[in-house]
């Protein structure tokens, strides 16, 4: 076993205090989140905490493109994203240019990271975006509080929650590429108890993931096939607090998800390939205050299970059956396990946060084969872990103006590895001049996954952890009484022991190295108050393989959003958003590159009375040409339109 270590002091100064990317209908500049629950695992004002984080919630999720939550995710700086294909394709999310399993996914707190994929990414093609309250997205190393995978930060999805009478909740959306979507939800409370349930199904026709607007390809396959999708989704949440000092609540979920897609290569890479991904999750928590409320003791237990299952179909000199072959390939992921944790409150001496954790995976793998010769299912993969976990998180208020934490944590991966992380912030207030000064540090761990370790012919069980220390720094700037802020922050990441694939040894190895470092910047700003407020999200990324000093693929050194939300009515609300992504390459070691673009999209919606709402929206209005993956399609201009009732 080894445990991960960190040599040398980081200079901690400042940085920024994340603006809200959102853009209410009413155009008040800084509608600010006041509490947070990610950064510090309580709750916080997102003023007082010294992490870097940004907020998304479900209004802003519900303007933007209901298929694919990630579109949202979009204009939070720091975080990229690619989809192979458009809506119902694989979509990946990278955290200040790490891999996208280095970065941990949390849904309402329990980690949902896929213990059946390679990488243990988590694919959020699969997550229905209306179930969704709010997304809270933290950046820079989080290990010391998360454990495993959280070397890019943490995203957390937190599910809608029922409050006060009964409402219910209906969307609706219809457009181009003959596509569909409604979701529904009910939230309410009666005396302690609160309910919220949330159900939505969504199809589209699509386009052809492979070649789709790419002259080249068209021109040589002038019949591309569209790769169209549909999912089924919906979630349950209860909970009971009679305000006696104990509460409990629990959830449920379930999404899935079927596609279509195509594999892209060989002679004929245009395919009737499919994929069908379910994801289920239920989990229960208990907690109890005690000293008058200074010690609350909570006890959460959970389970989730991730199935991906893909009809591999290829041709060789035709596409008749005897020159087809069709292989199903299953990857079946679970997780189960309990978490304590106390948040204790100290007076003048702070708080203190400290827990234990137990949790168990499971992973395993089948293939069988339809055509040419059927063949049986034949198990691959049965690989399983545990992990236990410590952790301690002790936060310390200076003269009210000063608020500082440290904290650690240590993961024993049963018979692979132990690693300990550390964390510390800090964060200083001034307000007299509308600032703050925020910085913070640690280090990271990404201990390897069932499959890297035991997949038959590739695993290698003497892997060891990622390791990785980072910090980040910068200043949030408040103007104009609170109608304009200007956020800067600076951050660096060095990445060690990362786990590659050797393809001339077909094993993975812990061989790689890498750096990121880069600037955030956010800016809101209330033009013309009352009638319109700007938004600009900009993300500068130096992301370096350390072996050869060469970008890493995927990786845009610039990426930019502006957002102009005009309301000339109270009741009107007019959005055009502006993306704009850098030169980049697609394949590693810089092959592949792919072009600049700008994408331009517009929203808008108008507010009939207190119950009704009509939508619409136009995607990449000037109909440009553009990849985020080598010869993998995008939307060309398109129009969908909807409408929301609640009662």
């Amino acid at each position: 076993m080894k445990v991960l270590s960190v040599h040398g002091t980081a200079a901690i100064v400042a940085a920024c205090l994340p603006f809200n990317l959102a853009c209410a209908q009413e155009t008040t500049p800084m509608a600010i989140p006041e509490v947070v629950v990610t950064a510090d695992r309580s709750p916080e004002s997102i003023e007082r905490t010294g992490s870097a984080i940004n907020v998304v919630h479900g209004a802003d999720l519900a303007k933007s493109n209901p298929l694919s939550m990630v579109d949202a995710l979009r204009a939070v700086p720091g975080l990229d994203v690619t989809e192979t294909g458009g809506p119902g394709a694989t979509a990946s999310v990278r955290l200040r240019g790490t891999n996208p399993g280095q970065t941990l996914v949390l849904i309402d707190g329990v980690r949902a990271n896929d213990p059946g994929a390679a990488g243990g990414d988590y694919d959020f093609s699969m997550f229905p975006a209306g179930a969704i309250d709010r997304v809270e997205v933290l950046r820079g190393p989080q290990s010391a509080l998360y454990g495993s995978d959280a070397i890019g930060g943490v995203i957390n999805i937190i599910t809608k929650k029922g409050s006060g009478p009964a409402q219910f909740s209906l969307q609706t959306e219809a457009g181009s590429y003959r596509t569909a979507m409604a979701n529904g939800s009910l939230l309410g409370s009666q005396g302690p108890w609160s309910y919220a349930v949330t159900a939505a199904g969504q199809r589209s026709d699509g386009f052809s993931r492979y070649g789709y607007r790419i002259p080249a390809i068209e021109a040589r396959f002038p019949n591309l096939d569209s790769d169209g999708f549909d999912r089924m989704a919906g979630s349950a949440r209860l909970g009971y607090d009679a305000g006696q000092g104990y509460r409990a609540e629990a959830g449920l979920m379930s999404s899935r998800t079927r596609a279509a897609y195509d594999q892209a290569t060989g002679a004929f890479p245009d395919t009737p390939s499919e994929a069908s991904r379910l994801f289920q999750q239920g989990w229960g928590r208990v907690a109890v205050d005690t000293l008058g409320g200074a010690v609350t003791h909570s006890l959460n237990v959970f389970a989730n299970r991730t199935e991906r299952v893909f009809n591999d179909v290829t041709f060789k000199t035709n596409t008749l059956p005897a020159n087809t072959t069709s292989t199903i390939s299953e990857f079946i992921g679970e997780r189960v396990g309990s978490e304590y944790q106390a948040n204790i409150q100290m007076g003048a001496f702070g708080s203190l946060v400290a827990g234990a954790k137990i949790e168990h995976e499971n992973a395993a793998t089948f293939s069988s084969r339809l055509l040419p010769t059927p063949l049986p299912r034949a198990p691959g993969l049965a690989g399983q872990q545990e992990t236990h976990s410590a952790f301690a998180l002790w936060q310390i208020p200076i003269m009210q103006r000063l608020i500082l934490s440290a904290g650690g944590r240590v993961d024993d991966v049963v018979d692979v590895d132990r690693f300990a992380t550390w964390r510390t912030t800090a964060a200083y207030l001034i307000p007299e001049t509308g600032s703050k000064l925020r910085a913070s540090a640690g280090t990271g761990g990404k201990a390897p996954t069932l499959y890297q370790l035991y997949a038959p012919t590739y695993g290698n069980p003497n892997l060891q952890s990622e390791e990785s220390i980072g910090w980040d720094a910068g200043i949030d700037q408040s103007f104009l009484n609170g109608r304009a802020t200007v956020s800067v922050t600076g951050f660096n990441n060095r990445l060690n022991n990362l786990i590659e694939f050797d393809s001339a040894t077909m094993r993975y190895f812990n061989v790689a190295r890498a750096a990121t470092s880069g600037v955030e910047v956010g800016a809101e700003l209330g033009v013309l108050p009352g009638w319109m407020v700007v938004k600009v999200a900009y993300t500068y990324l130096d992301a370096k393989d350390l072996r050869t000093n060469l970008t890493l693929q995927r990786r845009p050194p610039h990426s930019a959003r502006v957002a102009f939300a005009i309301t000339p009515l109270p009741q009107w609300l007019i959005e055009p958003r502006v993306f704009v992504v850098s030169r980049r390459f697609s394949g590693s070691n810089e092959t592949s590159p792919l072009a600049p673009y700008a994408r331009l999209d517009i929203y808008t919606d108008y507010r009939i009375d207190a119950n009704w709402r009509v939508f619409a929206r136009m995607e990449n209005v000037t109909d440009t040409p553009y990849q985020e993956v080598l010869n993998y399609g995008t939307t060309g201009r398109a129009f969908y339109g909807g409408f929301n009732v609640t009662w």
